[in-house]
């Protein structure tokens, strides 16, 4: 495999850490209200596990409020079953159409735990991306025909490559912290 090729692979599998990391984060609550939110809640519907965002449509009136529509009225019970078991900690009330969700205010405590979660998805996604770079330097030193200049200068790129994704999740992980601790 080529040098080149082993970059770009590189690239593309490190993006994606980033955009997985970021979509983790999507799914974290804070106070204000999301459909990202509910991303994770699957319903049992017909004895098949499917996400909610299949089964209805999500939307945000207002700030604190999401509401949930389902596509099928008679799984407005299941979706609401489905919605207090989840680990969202939100109460779900329905009018036999629609599912109101307030989203609560975040209190002191609660805001320190999704902090310390947001972290630990940033630190699982620089893992990602230095396994990535592990896995290329392994794949560059295998490679008979690359010259030992060519071989530091590939694993200089794919340092800087690995350097700039993981700033990537930081800032990202910036980000959702201080959205997490603003009230």
């Amino acid at each position: 495999m080529a040098i080149e090729d082993l970059i770009q692979d590189a690239t593309r599998r490190m993006h994606k850490s980033v955009e997985a990391a970021q979509g983790e984060f999507a799914t974290l609550r804070t106070g204000r209200a999301s459909p990202a939110l509910l991303d994770r809640v699957q319903i049992d519907y017909y004895g098949q596990k499917t996400p909610l965002k299949q089964l209805a449509t999500i939307n945000v009136p207002e700030p604190r409020m999401l509401t949930v529509q389902p596509y099928d009225p008679s799984s407005i019970k299941t979706i609401e079953r489905a919605l207090q078991e989840s680990d969202l900690g939100l109460t779900p009330s329905n009018d036999g159409k629609i599912i109101r969700l307030p989203i609560p205010q975040l209190t002191e405590e609660r805001r320190k735990e999704l902090v310390k979660v947001a972290r630990q998805i940033a630190e699982e996604g620089r893992v990602a991306v230095r396994n990535v770079r592990r896995d290329v330097i392994h794949h560059l030193k295998e490679e008979q025909s690359v010259g030992a200049d060519d071989e530091r200068r590939a694993e200089e790129r794919v340092q800087k490559l690995t350097d700039d994704h993981v700033q990537k999740i930081d800032d990202l992980l910036k980000r959702k912290e201080a959205e997490i601790t603003e009230v």
